[in-house]
Order: structure tokens, then C-alpha cells, then sequence
């Protein structure tokens, strides 16, 4: 980035770097989303109350994917800026080494909202949604 530009984005702030994003996700079923989320490669590496037959948090990993599902009723009474319904206004971006083989292993297994194609901007992707209504495009 020019140095220009640079100043004028940061302003007097300092720049702190930041190591990691790992979405905190809030369902209506930690244990659900966990099974659905297992069929795309994730493994659960935490889970509170830990080994529970119902968890109110878990978090998930496939390579260098960290994802977070916290149960809405866990937030009761905080957190009032949180909305409380399934789904939401965003997307997630997953890039991934073989996208044809990811593919081929899910589509009779998940919801597909858009088949595997090549985009405008040169990459190959599809988009799926979740169990709890979220949608995952998955790239090369």
C-alpha cells in the first residue's frame, strides 16, 4: 500500500497486527451443527461443557478453518446487539485445495445453492447452506 494511502486509512491510530478470525456463530443446536459441520471435514477440537451430549459452545477445525457455534440460549439476557434467529446477512469464504473433489463428496449430502462453476473472477466454486440456514461458498 502506498504510504500515502496508508496514513490516510490508519489515521493516529496504531496498527496492531491481528493473528486470527475465528467466527463465533450463534444456532439454535450446537450438537447438530457440530454433526453437519463433521460431514464438511471439520473436527471439534473444544466443546462446553466438554464431552457433553449437549454442548452450548463448540469449536471446529479443518486446516487452517477455526469455526465457533455458541447456542443462542447461552447468550440469554447479554448481548442484546446479537440477533436471534437463524441465518444471517453474511457469507463465509472457504478456500479449499481439491474444490471438484469437496464437491463431488457433498452435493447429495447438503443443501447446494449454486453448483460448481467458474467465476468472473477466475477462481471455481459452489455455495451450500448449512443446517442452521448460513451460507459457505467453498473456492480454489
Amino acid at each position: 500500500m502506498q504510504s500515502g494511502l496508508r496514513n490516510v486509512l490508519l489515521g493516529k491510530y496504531q496498527r496492531h497486527i491481528m493473528e486470527s478470525l475465528s467466527p463465533n456463530i450463534y444456532v439454535q443446536d450446537v450438537k447438530g451443527t457440530m454433526q453437519f459441520y463433521n460431514k464438511l471435514g471439520f473436527e471439534a477440537i473444544m466443546s462446553v461443557p466438554e464431552n457433553s451430549e449437549e454442548p452450548v459452545w463448540a469449536m471446529m477445525q479443518n486446516g487452517g478453518v477455526t469455526l465457533m457455534f455458541e447456542s443462542f440460549k447461552n447468550i440469554e439476557g447479554r448481548l442484546p446487539e446479537i440477533q436471534r434467529q437463524d441465518g444471517g446477512a453474511l457469507l463465509f469464504y472457504i478456500k479449499v485445495k481439491d474444490v471438484q473433489a469437496l464437491f463431488d463428496s457433498l452435493k447429495d449430502q447438503v443443501t447446494v445453492l449454486q453448483g460448481l462453476e467458474k467465476t468472473f473472477y477466475g477462481a471455481t466454486e459452489f455455495t451450500i447452506k448449512d443446517c442452521n440456514g448460513y451460507v459457505l461458498t467453498f473456492a480454489d
